[in-house]
């Protein structure tokens, strides 16, 4: 009788395009989450969180880079073997598909305008890549109700006051506002309107959102024939003959010194266009409202290469670019490039209700980011982690438990020692691996006399790496207080690390 294969053991792997995250990249994307909600919240935004899951007619088509409903998502549909399987449902890719559906099942009890902030996790089934990852946060804000390009002009506002909440400096980023309106004129001179060019149109968006990519010469390639990227892999072009090439270009290349010259050569480029010149008179206004609240071109100016790949924007675009350089992993040379986007969607909750509602809102890639500031250098790379209270005699474990209590009622993060105590060169080894700031040591004589051992591991390191035998004799980093002079003691020591 054949023996039973044995089940082999899973491998202890992340699937490929995930990853996983530990202490101080969590705390730090927490602390970063909470600042930004406080803008939102300054700004008069209300917190929302809906589901992770979604029906995928809900997502509809607007899917990155693809336009069929179960492409780009991880899908599956319920009871798929029953005489009657259910419905598909996907993870949410964005924050934004969700919003659409939850204003339109909840419409009747909410204000309008509706005025939402979200924060969370999206999943989406792309290729990934060096720092595209399927699972990242979003930290979106919109308004839905609010058909005025003021309430695009105060997101714009809103993402600037964001960016500068979290350290990013000014000078170290741009936001940039375009109008799609506009560029559905100059595809109207380009002779890409009309249902017949809905594919072609498509492609060129996503083409020209692509720019700081690919350059002129990748996307002109994409408004052609198609390109072949790094890897083999092709991407199908528009199709466009060279004289409509030239008009998109064109467009792309619009930009003059300041927000006035830009609108003047829009304007020039979208010709007789209706569509085009309301979108033109629109950044003109949020130009002239920003500079009332006092945003001018140096935080926020009109950039015409903005266009957002997603196909449900209709009107105002805009995206945060950090201007500042950084080494990539080959050590070359490069702007750090878009951290958040959004625009106006003023069709997306038409899908459920039939009836137009508007709405505008941006998203803001919390951990490119996070990344960004440890990039400048304005973020630690690790955080401290918590005092550790060492353990001299497991008999006497409610007193060391006392003192963490103590610490812990002081605000001061701590833990007791909860590994075998017999070997105290071990615990030491624990509090390094947990960068511990101080090390809390209470023997028997300490206890009879009344007294603590406060050890600075920080100093000690510090001492250790540097420090010759005269000046380690010089600087002691360990200290010998009173018991009721404890939280006093460590608090002192924590203060010259902050």
């Amino acid at each position: 009788m054949a023996k039973p294969k044995k089940t082999p053991r899973p491998k202890a792997e992340t699937p490929r395009g995930f990853r996983d995250y530990f202490g101080a990249e969590v705390t730090q994307r927490a602390e970063m989450l909470a600042r930004i909600a406080d803008v939102y919240h300054r700004y008069g935004f209300d917190a929302l969180e809906s589901s992770g899951v979604e029906r995928v007619e809900a997502l509809g088509k607007f899917l990155p880079d693809v336009d069929r409903p179960n492409a780009g998502v991880f899908a599956w549909q319920e009871d798929a073997e029953a005489d009657k399987p259910g419905d598909w449902l996907a993870l949410r890719y964005d924050l934004t598909a969700p919003l659409a559906r939850v204003y339109a099942q909840h419409r009747n009890d909410l204000p309008t305008p509706y005025r939402r902030y979200a924060m969370g996790p999206v999943w989406r089934n792309e290729k990934p890549g060096p720092g595209r990852f399927r699972q990242f946060y979003q930290c979106d804000a919109d308004t839905v109700g609010a058909s005025s390009v003021a309430a695009d002009a105060e997101i714009c506002a809103m993402l600037a006051d964001c960016l500068e909440e979290v350290g990013i400096e000014r000078g170290d980023y741009i936001v940039r506002v375009n109008n799609r309106k506009v560029l559905n004129g100059v595809l109207e001179v380009a002779g890409l309107s009309g249902d017949d060019k809905e594919a072609e149109r498509g492609i060129v968006l996503r083409a020209i959102d692509k720019l700081d990519r690919l350059g002129l010469d990748g996307v002109r390639a994409l408004l052609g024939a198609g390109r072949k990227d790094e890897s083999g892999d092709f991407t199908e072009g528009a199709g466009l003959d060279t004289a409509q090439a030239d008009v998109i270009i064109g467009f792309m290349q619009a930009k003059r010194d300041d927000g006035a010259g830009t609108c003047a050569r829009l304007r020039d480029l979208v010709g007789e266009s209706a569509t085009g010149l309301d979108g033109v008179e629109e950044l003109e206004t949020i130009a002239a409202l920003l500079a009332a609240g006092g945003y001018g071109p140096d935080r926020i100016e009109i950039g015409p290469s903005v266009v957002r790949g997603l196909g449900y924007y209709t009107g105002p675009v805009f995206e945060a670019e950090l201007t500042f350089e950084i080494t990539d992993e080959k050590g070359r040379p490069r702007n750090f490039g878009s951290v958040a986007g959004g625009g106006r969607y003023d069709d997306l909750v038409k899908r459920f209700t039939g009836q137009e509602v508007p709405a505008t809102g941006v998203s803001i890639g919390v951990d490119r980011l996070l990344a960004a500031l440890h990039a400048k250098g304005r973020m630690a790379a690790s955080d401290h982690g918590p005092v550790v209270v060492t353990v001299m005699d497991k008999a006497r474990m409610a007193d060391y438990q006392t003192m963490v209590a103590e610490l812990r009622q002081a605000g001061i993060r701590a833990e007791v020692y909860l590994g075998n105590p017999k070997n105290f060169g071990n615990q030491l080894k624990y509090a390094d691996r947990r960068q511990s700031p101080v090390a809390v040591i209470e023997g028997g004589d300490e206890h009879a006399a009344g007294v603590v051992q406060i050890k600075d591991l920080v100093l000690g390191a510090k001492i250790a790496e540097d420090a010759t035998l005269e000046e380690w004799r010089d600087r002691p980093s360990q200290y010998e207080v009173p018991r009721d002079q404890l939280v006093a003691k460590v608090r002192a020591i924590l203060e010259l690390y902050r």
